[in-house]
């Protein structure tokens, strides 16, 4: 990346008035969401406080009280309150987005069934495929061109079809899977949604840039509760399934819009790649699970305590500081690829991300085999048991230790 001509490019924008607007809306997009978000969650915590609609304390559960698991429903209403607060000024993608509102909506309420009475896992994979067919078919969004990724160029339809369905299954179950402790899916998604957003605002998508602002403001404004003592709330599959799905609209659209204007100086010849590295932390702790998992010859959507925010908290970090180192990871490997994927070809750079899961194996192996060294020594174990008391961690394994 040059910084110098990014600067250049940027003093260029801030005189095209037109573009002015567009920052102006989705700055106000930002803060509304954020707003609605924070006025309305502790609404959403006394309601169900009253309700008794509180998740418990289990073997599987970080937290050590009953706490509410509804702040999906702040997150969806600040996102619809904020994006359709003004016209858009861009009507390249406003049918587009409204779509995506559409199935944001579905899995909206999917999430909020779940939540509270449960769903069977193959309806609800049912459900997702049908919020992503309706961008699909309705919107035409499809991944038909694939930047000479092992060779490949250009895709028949159908593979296109095929391959922006799972992609939206994908993601959007990636993050519901990494929602495990405080902060991690809301921060995971905040840098994502706002780096998509950025890009969409500096080459003219508004209304993309506004509904990405809009879902970065929004959980903001849930992560002031996430992380709070005495107003916790979780966001629940209600707000993991909607973030997935707009993040997998964010990242289809990214990759797509690249495609088109590819000829542009302001596109990514590498966008499948920034796209997989800006949400490379679910990415890659679904792989490693579901692999885990099928060389255990399990189930890979089988419950456990196999996730790399697991596996921290097992070596005696907080969740503020689980989250923070895999948010910091997220954020160091999308600058430095962003510093340095200009002279790599997109096949070069899918293998170094193929090492890099490489590394990430070996890394979570190793702090698995020492969370597991820890549980069986008396003196370190007891050294792990007091940092999780001071952070506020009362589990499963202090009760089997008194």
């Amino acid at each position: 990346m040059n910084l110098d001509l990014l600067i250049a490019y940027l003093q260029n924008k801030m005189t095209d008035e037109l573009f002015k607007l567009g920052l102006y809306q989705c700055i106000l997009s930002f803060l509304v969401a954020c707003f609605v978000s924070v006025v309305s969650i502790p609404v959403v915590i006394k309601i169900s406080e009253l309700k008794s609609l509180m998740e418990k304390p289990g073997e599987r559960r970080a937290h050590s009280t009953p706490t509410p698991t509804f702040g999906g429903i702040a997150i969806y209403a600040a996102v619809l309150i904020a994006y359709f607060l003004w016209p858009s000024i861009d009507q390249t993608d406003v049918y587009r987005t409204n779509l995506s509102v559409a199935g944001m909506t579905i899995l909206f309420f999917i999430g909020i069934k779940d939540d509270l009475v449960g769903i069977d896992p193959n309806k609800k994979i049912i459900f997702q495929i049908l919020a992503a067919m309706i961008l699909i078919f309705f919107g035409d969004l499809r991944v038909d061109y694939l930047y000479g990724i092992m060779g490949f160029h250009h895709i028949a339809e159908i593979v296109g079809i095929l391959l922006t369905c799972f992609i939206f299954i994908a993601l959007t179950n990636a993050i519901n899977l990494i929602d495990g402790i405080d902060g991690l899916a809301g921060g995971i998604a905040t840098i994502a949604s706002g780096t998509f957003g950025a890009w969409f605002l500096l080459t003219n998508h508004f209304a993309m840039a506004c509904l990405a602002f809009t879902l970065t403001g929004a959980l903001l404004g849930f992560l002031r509760f996430n992380f709070s003592k005495t107003s916790k709330i979780f966001m629940g599959n209600t707000g993991s399934l909607i973030i997935g799905f707009m993040l997998a609209f964010f990242a289809v659209r990214f990759v797509n819009l690249n495609a088109s204007y590819r000829f542009e100086p302001t596109a990514f010849f590498n966008a499948p790649i920034i796209a997989i590295v800006i949400l490379i932390v679910p990415i890659f702790d679904t792989l490693r699970v579901f692999l885990v998992r099928i060389l255990a010859r399990r189930s890979p959507f089988s419950a456990d305590r196999n996730h790399m925010h697991h596996i921290l908290l097992d070596n005696g970090l907080s969740h503020a500081q689980a989250t923070a180192v895999l948010c910091g990871a997220s954020l160091a490997n999308t600058l430095l690829f962003f510093l340095l994927h200009r002279n790599i070809t997109n096949t070069q750079s899918l293998l170094i991300l193929g090492g890099l899961f490489g590394v990430y194996m070996i890394a979570s192996f190793s702090l698995k085999m020492r969370a597991m060294y820890v549980s069986t020594h008396p003196r370190r174990r007891r050294a792990v048991l007091r940092r999780e008391l001071q952070s506020g961690i009362i589990g499963r394994r202090i009760v089997d230790y008194l």
